[in-house]
């Protein structure tokens, strides 16, 4: 069982008077920040802004934070340290690969897109259709927001280089079979972009398990600072065209990163791992690994999420006016958790901020996701995402509200 009084213990949030009552369900769109994150990132701007990896002081430890991020996110990931990177969101590092791919694909090659996608994972790809190259659209089942496996594979050809899609969708929640969609795509040939945003939250997967080629997500949905985190595999990454400083080509970990890293972020990140191993070390789970603790503590957060979500995908469920979007097993999805009502989305969220629950409506930047759920994008959805912090008090106050806005 996961102790949820000693999670809000590492959150400063919850010791914060403005913000006390209100419940937080906005988790998709960013989570609060744990307090070793805090506190790097506080010392750094106090003790160590300076261009790092000089020979003083100050330097030499700005430069070692920052490695130190790069190498224990790497551990938990179950990867290379070289192979992570940072840059200045997901989107903008999307797009910095798709211009790599851009350069080294043939006219006539193809990418396979999905319309589950948030934007972020999907335009940039789309975009490389004006260079001639051959877009294929993996499209979801209009009443379930499922990505069938059998339709991907009609997509498949030797002409395939590239399958981009997401862990899990950010308004359909559910989760993708990433190893196995992985394993189709790696027999026709082609290699995988994997968009984590809306997963790593719940718990950071072991992207080598995964056999993910590229794994995206965003920091700052992930308990830290506003910064996008790839994990780009060795084997593809020294295929891709450099897209940063000539010298920067034969250093894995900046070839894609442009315009150099914010320093002071980057070495914060290392406090989202003292905050994993800090849950694991309270729960008694440290693994022998990095890798096996990430483990350990993505199992707490999804059994502790589970249990809060399945009386909410209950409730909406059994609400003839309320069209849920994707599955209402909490097990087979995250809880994040869109809903599809007469009022429009954004009306909603300011009904029920009135009740002291921070939530969101729109398209979330997932326009194609609902169009091809035959959901009015304009019209939008009401969207109530938490993560493992949240209590089931919380959870108990948030039905209560809904009942009373719908």
């Amino acid at each position: 069982m996961l102790d949820i009084d000693f999670v809000r213990g590492q959150f400063p949030a919850f010791s914060e008077e403005t913000l006390r009552g209100q419940a937080f369900f906005e988790n998709a769109g960013g989570s609060y920040t744990c307090a070793p994150v805090i506190d790097r990132l506080t010392r750094f701007y106090r003790e160590r802004k300076v261009q790092p990896y000089a020979p003083y002081r100050a330097s030499e430890l700005a430069g070692a934070e920052m490695d130190e991020a790069r190498s224990r996110l790497a551990g938990l990931m179950g990867v290379g340290t070289d192979e992570v990177s940072f840059g200045p969101s997901t989107t903008q590092n999307t797009y910095v690969l798709a211009q790599a791919f851009r350069k080294w694909m043939d006219p006539g090659d193809a990418i396979v897109v999905t319309n589950q996608d948030h934007e972020a994972n999907s335009g940039p790809w789309r975009r490389l259709a004006d260079e001639g190259i051959d877009v294929r659209e993996w499209r979801v089942d209009p009443e379930t927001g499922h990505l069938d496996l059998e339709a991907l594979a009609e997509l498949l050809d030797d002409r395939v280089r590239l399958v981009c899609f997401p862990h899990c969708s950010n308004v359909i929640g559910e989760i993708n079979p990433v190893a196995e969609i992985t394993a189709l795509a790696h027999a026709a040939g082609a290699f995988v972009c994997v968009d984590g945003v809306s997963y790593a939250p719940h718990g950071l997967p072991d992207v080598g398990a995964l056999g993910a080629d590229i794994y995206l997500f965003s920091s700052y949905k992930t308990y830290g600072p506003h910064q996008g985190i790839m994990v780009m595999r060795r084997s593809l990454g020294e295929l891709l065209p450099n897209q940063a400083h000539y010298f920067n080509a034969d250093t894995l970990y900046k070839k894609f990163t442009p315009a150099g890293p914010d320093h002071a972020q980057v070495a914060a990140c290392a406090g989202m791992v003292d905050y994993f191993e800090a849950l694991a070390a309270h729960h008694g789970v440290l693994g022998e690994t990095m890798a096996a603790t990430g483990a350990a503590v993505h199992a707490l957060m999804r059994s502790h999420e589970t249990n809060l979500l399945q009386p909410l995908l209950d409730f909406a469920s059994a609400r003839n006016s309320v069209r849920l979007l994707g599955p209402d097993v909490a097990a087979d999805r995250a809880p994040t958790v869109a809903l599809v009502a007469q009022a429009p989305g954004a009306a909603l969220a300011e009904r029920l901020a009135q009740h002291s629950i921070m939530a969101g409506g729109g398209d979330f930047y997932a326009v194609r996701a609902l169009k091809g759920m035959n959901v009015d994008a304009e019209h939008g959805v009401l969207r109530v995402s938490f993560v493992h912090y949240t209590t089931e008090e919380e959870v108990a106050q948030l039905i209560e509200a809904l009942d009373a806005v719908l």
